[in-house]
């Protein structure tokens, strides 16, 4: 609305300021101040349509382009006056001058747009604050957000900061809730409502991020490349993501990591008790699960799925899907002391 306003009020002053210049010309005695205004408000028109036609320009690209602009006047100022130095005829050194600003104004603003992402001239989120005090940026990609076991770990102080959350992760969060796949889009609004819960929480500063890099495609390397530009870590849960991360010198907070890491450390020979579901793969066995996720599997358990039972660990096993523990029942291994 407030852009609406902005520009309506642009046309009006155009309108004035074109029938003002349009009253001081008198022809004949003929007073083009109707005319100055109406050229105003097409001008005014015309320069709100090119307005429009600039949306697609980033600042960053912009200020890279003005840094370049000024980088070329200064070089060809440079070498114009190293020029001059030399006795040539005024005509040839004018024309040179000219042609020599044009040159090295095209090219410094072609390579500052071309490395745009590797300096900032206007760097988002910049506070003045002490070196001792820097807040730390976290960029959250979509798997992490719709996991949402990142809203818990904030809810109890584990991690505070700044998020950040690209406005291209967004759109691909908003495409999966929209999808016709019923599965898919429970997973988006899933991440929509963690999303909203992330907003909440006094603890933390999530920011929506503005920057696209259009000359790449994947999402996955726009997040690791604006990780870069950003100085900022990563949170995901994704194995490939993690990788290609870490390859190029990005740090990385994986969910899954963590939740490995704070798994109980379970000893063979240690009792314990879970709750048999369903049958196992071998012959007689049965399974349940811990309340962290971990398989556990008992051997000669079959006749005992839905109870409650206590097992002695015998080993187990790390897996690329996770923790498997094997083991077996309290008489059976008593029948095979004896």
């Amino acid at each position: 609305m407030t852009l609406i306003f902005i520009r309506f009020f642009f046309i009006i002053l155009s309108m004035i300021v074109g029938y003002q210049v349009g009253s001081f010309v008198m022809v004949g005695g003929v007073d083009f101040g109707s005319l100055g205004a109406l050229i105003g408000l097409i001008a005014a028109v015309g320069i709100i349509i090119f307005e429009f036609a600039m949306r697609g320009v980033s600042v960053r690209g912009l200020s890279s382009a003005v840094f370049g602009l000024i980088f070329g006047l200064i070089m060809a100022k440079l070498v114009s006056d190293t020029i001059s130095l030399v006795k040539l005829d005024q005509t040839v050194l004018y024309s040179l001058k000219v042609v020599l600003t044009l040159i090295f104004c095209y090219l410094g603003m072609i390579v500052a747009i071309r490395g745009k992402d590797e300096f900032n001239i206007i760097v988002p989120y910049v506070k003045f604050s002490r070196q001792d005090q820097r807040d730390e940026m976290v960029i959250l990609d979509t798997s992490v957000i719709i996991d949402g076991r990142i809203a818990d770990i904030c809810s109890v102080k584990f991690l505070d900061g700044k998020f950040i959350v690209p406005r291209f992760v967004l759109k691909e969060l908003q495409a999966i809730a929209d999808s016709s796949d019923s599965l898919k889009r429970a997973r988006g609004r899933r991440g929509m409502d963690i999303l909203g819960k992330l907003q909440k929480n006094p603890n933390i500063d999530v920011k929506i991020h503005n920057e696209d890099f259009q000359d790449i495609k994947e999402v996955d390397a726009k997040i690791v490349k604006l990780a870069k530009v950003l100085s900022a870590k990563i949170f995901t849960n994704d194995y490939n993501l993690n990788k290609i991360a870490e390859i190029q010198g990005v740090r990385v907070l994986n969910v899954n990591e963590l939740a490995n890491a704070l798994r109980p450390v379970v000893l063979p020979g240690e009792n314990m008790e879970i709750r048999l579901v369903k049958e196992g793969k071998e012959y007689n066995q049965a399974v349940g699960y811990l309340e962290d996720g971990t398989m556990v599997v008992v051997d000669n358990g079959r006749r005992l799925i839905g109870q409650n039972v206590r097992m002695v660990v015998g080993s187990v096993l790390q897996t690329a899907a996770g923790r498997m523990i094997f083991g077996k029942l309290p008489e059976d291994l008593n029948k095979n002391r004896r």
